[in-house]
């Protein structure tokens, strides 16, 4: 059964860091681009970082310069280093795997992030 496990969520204060981490069981990560996603109470889900199959990495103005998406193919795992974390980052934060020739993309069960004083 393909699972998307997320870990690393948490309280942090403001100015705080978290390294957020989603594994994979039941698919292979090394040809699918990879993204999170997250959802703040009252809003839409958006996205806030992407890293293609090639290691290739982008981030909306929100939170360029602060996060940072990696991929590690050999441990089906994806990442999101998250630094000077802001109140407006809270959210739920989502991985999500993008669809290959024969398979539909997936999706986690989200991971709380909570910055606040």
């Amino acid at each position: 059964q393909v699972q998307l496990v997320e870990s690393g969520g948490g309280l942090v204060q403001p100015g705080g860091s978290l390294n957020l981490s989603c594994v994979a069981s039941g698919i292979i990560f090394a040809a699918r681009g990879l993204d999170w996603y997250r959802q703040a109470p009252g809003s839409e889900r958006e996205l806030v970082a992407a890293i293609s199959f090639a290691g290739r990495a982008s981030y909306p103005d929100s939170v360029k310069g602060r996060f940072t998406i990696s991929r590690d193919n050999f441990k089906n795992t994806v990442y999101l280093q998250m630094n000077s974390l802001k109140p407006e980052d809270t959210a739920v934060y989502y991985c999500h795997a993008g669809r290959v020739w024969n398979d539909r993309e997936r999706w986690g069960q989200g991971t709380q992030v909570t910055v606040s004083s």
